[in-house]
């Protein structure tokens, strides 16, 4: 029978984005305030997720906050060429204040503000319980990572912007490219694009992986929503508009076809700097995404 479009219409609607913007601003005072031992640090805390990229739906709890140092940065120098390589060597020097120290004063400012008792300490993020107005957050402590394409000096440098932190249990480095990723999803969301139907899609799809979590037909860690939102991202713009019942089979069918014919290896993170599928903390299993798809594909054939 297919799922109404009806059913598809209410999934494609966004959740409730004000009490993100509240903790966002909450957590971000919080690392401004007079006491706090961040104040002459040069950082940013911005939203990123789902709040951020429109991809939210209703029953979406955590809010996912970076607070990112400027002032110290790590970098990939395998795209420059030997002689910008020489260049950059020579215009910057090992830094002293490093990310360990800076997450400490993050956490100090957190738990100066918020409590103690609010503040727990997870394997990649600091966690921030909710309260009143303010949602839970995850908050993921980073050094601004750069990615050179050019550096020809201080003045004359072009790069990738990206995040790298250490995850606490394994001190594994985890990189990822928040911006790139914000940035390109609303390129892909555009009227040159798809018109307005790529972020509608999105929730859609995500609301359809809930319902099979919440009937017990598919497991809650096997597609998170970060990788589920990559994974349509690169679903040909061709595949949405006109109605969610038409789109919905569109984006199943190209993806089917991309792992049947091979193609799906050369699927790419939707900040387009890592490949989608691999064995790095900021990879999908492949096998994941086939499960996913098939159990998506039941459900429509099924309702």
């Amino acid at each position: 029978m297919g799922i109404p479009e009806s059913q598809l219409e209410t999934w494609s609607h966004q959740g409730a984005v004000t009490t993100a913007k509240y903790t966002h601003e909450s957590v971000r005072n919080s690392l401004s305030a007079a006491s706090s031992p961040l104040r002459a640090k040069g950082f940013e805390a911005y939203l990123q997720g789902s709040y951020k990229n429109g991809t939210n739906i209703r029953g979406d709890s955590d809010v996912d906050l970076v607070v990112q140092l400027n002032s110290t940065f790590q970098m990939d120098l395998s795209g420059l060429s030997e002689s910008d390589k020489a260049v950059y060597k020579a215009a910057y020097h090992d830094a002293t204040y490093l990310w360990k120290h800076f997450r400490a004063d993050v956490l100090e400012a957190l738990r100066n503000h918020f409590g103690t008792s609010r503040i727990s300490e997870g394997n990649k993020a600091i966690k921030v319980s909710g309260g009143g107005n303010m949602l839970p957050a995850d908050v993921v402590v980073c050094l601004q990572y750069r990615r050179y394409q050019r550096f020809r000096s201080i003045s004359d440098q072009s790069y990738v912007e990206g995040i790298l932190f250490y995850t606490i249990r394994e001190n594994q480095r985890v990189i990822n490219f928040p911006k790139s990723h914000y940035d390109n999803g609303v390129q892909k969301n555009g009227s040159l694009r798809t018109n307005g139907w790529y972020k509608p899609t999105v929730r859609v799809f995500k609301n359809a992986r809930t319902h099979l979590v919440s009937h017990g037909l598919m497991a809650n860690t096997l597609a998170p929503s970060y990788f589920l939102e990559c994974l349509l991202y690169n679903v040909g713009d061709e595949a949405y508009g006109g109605t969610h019942e038409g789109t919905f089979l569109s984006v199943l069918g190209w993806l089917a076809d991309a792992f049947q014919t091979g193609r799906a290896g050369g699927l790419v993170c939707q900040n387009e700097q890592l490949k989608l599928f691999g064995d790095t903390p900021e990879q999908w299993v492949k096998q994941n995404a086939v499960q996913l798809l098939k159990s998506l594909a039941e459900l429509w054939r099924d309702w």
